[in-house]
């Protein structure tokens, strides 16, 4: 009898597994035509923020893309060693990260970057590194 529980209790545990590695998505949406970007976890809406992305004369690629690398102290190279704090990189050297020109989310403002209050990027960069960056969406549409 005991082993029986033990083989159920096993049977039962190794069918959620499954669920708990499905549910670990973290999808950021941006908007470029609202400038927002809308954070779900597992399904659910838990940010909504003000974005900047590119102004006239730069693009912010759009796209589905699965996070590729992350930088808590990153600078750039190519914009005078621009700060770019909390950067969670999806496409080259394009990155979703803070910016300290707050004044100017919800407009577009960087040179192709997705732009967030640093607050919120340190959220963001928090979530994706905790879930993972190989499940961390990043999409964005015009």
């Amino acid at each position: 009898m005991k082993k029986i529980l033990i083989v159920l209790a096993a049977i039962l545990f190794s069918q959620c597994l499954p669920v708990v590695a499905e549910g670990a998505n973290l999808v950021a949406r941006i908007s470029l035509q609202d400038q927002t970007m809308t954070v779900t976890e597992n399904g659910f809406v838990k940010y909504r923020w003000k974005v900047s992305t590119g102004r006239k004369g730069y693009i912010t690629p759009t796209g589905s893309y699965s996070a590729k690398w992350a930088s808590k102290n990153h600078r750039s190279r190519k914009y005078d060693n621009a700060p770019m704090p909390f950067a969670i990189f999806f496409k080259g050297g394009y990155a979703v990260h803070a910016t300290y020109e707050t004044k100017r989310l919800g407009q577009p403002a960087s040179h192709g970057c997705v732009r967030l209050h640093p607050d919120d990027a340190a959220r963001f960069f928090s979530m994706a590194t905790r879930t993972g960056l190989g499940n961390t969406k990043i999409v964005i549409t015009r």
